[in-house]
């Protein structure tokens, strides 16, 4: 369990080089912290799950997608295009709308201009290190080739397993609190899976010719969040593989590979939250990521649970905290 640190002075400072820092220090699950705090427990549930956010929107969407747009599980038995494509083109659709509306909402209507926007500067539109000459090009490219390639292969093979029998499916009427639970579940399990791949991912070897097509992205928008090479998209979907394991419905199956796919577009948005009347509506781009994106060696997971506070490598988003890391990186020049 995260034990308090003790007391220190308020820093009314701010880092250099961004343009908007939320309220810090950021804080991690309060289901990881001690002493416990039931407030904040609540807190932290009714943000996620009762009020207009991620996780909502996207069982919703999940729901909806499972049920209009999704073949039958028992017409699955076969690999045949038939079903396939379906899935497929349905998966491709879908992040094209969702990425698509964030990057014309934030990026080309400037709907918010800069309000909640962490990094001041504009995407790179040019850039030799991008393999189309430009970001968003690059990043559409990788998201919508490799990156719906693999999260529709996850799907596929997990369908077509659960179609045959080889992997059991939990029956939402005589398991309804189990049914209810994986959903709350599969963020955990999604944080946990990311902490340590991500954590293979910085292994210098991988970092080099894998990683690296992913962190070509110091500034992030939209398009950012699935733009990775297809190895990386082998292992950060892979955490679908638990569905092999233990009994799941198939709309699990939807809501994971969901999750994992619409909220790296999301969370990668640059800004914190959607704005509606000059009011925080939607939450989505955590300063603790979009930190991750410029420092490289900090805030590797995600605040679900606080694996880089157990592992000393969370930046809270403090002057101490920076200090701290421009301290182990021997760089006193880093913003």
């Amino acid at each position: 369990m995260e034990k308090p640190e003790p007391q220190k002075k308020i820093q009314h400072e701010q880092i250099r080089g961004w343009g908007y820092i939320p309220k810090v220090p950021i804080l991690v699950s309060p289901f990881f912290s001690w002493p416990p705090n039931i407030y904040r427990m609540y807190s932290w549930l009714f943000k996620r799950w009762l009020t207009i956010t991620e996780n909502l929107i996207i069982l919703l969407i999940s729901f909806a997608s499972w049920t209009w747009f999704h073949p039958s599980i028992s017409s699955m038995k076969n690999f045949s295009l038939d079903w396939i494509v379906v899935i497929w083109f349905h998966n491709l659709v879908l992040l094209s709308l969702i990425a698509g509306l964030l990057h014309w909402f934030f990026y080309i209507h400037k709907g918010q201009g800069n309000k909640l926007k962490y990094d001041p500067r504009i995407l790179q539109y040019k850039g030799r290190q991008f393999t189309f000459g430009g970001q968003v090009r690059d990043n559409m490219f990788w998201s919508l080739s490799s990156g719906v390639f693999f999260w529709t292969g996850y799907q596929v093979l997990i369908f077509w397993a659960m179609s045959n029998g080889y992997v059991p499916i939990l029956n939402s009427t005589k398991n309804p609190l189990i049914f209810v639970l994986w959903f709350l579940f599969t963020p955990l399990w999604i944080s946990f899976h990311f902490y340590w791949v991500h954590r293979l991912l910085h292994w210098p070897p991988i970092y080099k010719w894998v990683h690296s097509v992913h962190h070509r992205n110091i500034n992030v928008g939209p398009w950012s969040g699935l733009s990775m090479h297809p190895v990386e998209h082998l292992i950060f979907f892979s955490s679908m593989l638990i569905h092999f394991i233990i009994p799941t419905h198939p709309l699990h199956v939807v809501f994971h590979v969901q999750h994992q796919a619409l909220q790296a577009a999301s969370s990668h948005t640059g800004y914190e939250s959607l704005l509606v009347k000059n009011k925080k509506t939607l939450d989505l781009g955590t300063f603790h990521h979009q930190m991750h994106h410029r420092y490289f060696e900090v805030n590797y997971g995600t605040l679900e649970i606080p694996w880089d506070k157990w592992f000393g490598t969370f930046h809270d988003g403090t002057i101490h905290a920076h200090e701290k890391f421009k301290h182990r990186r021997g760089n006193k020049n880093i913003n």
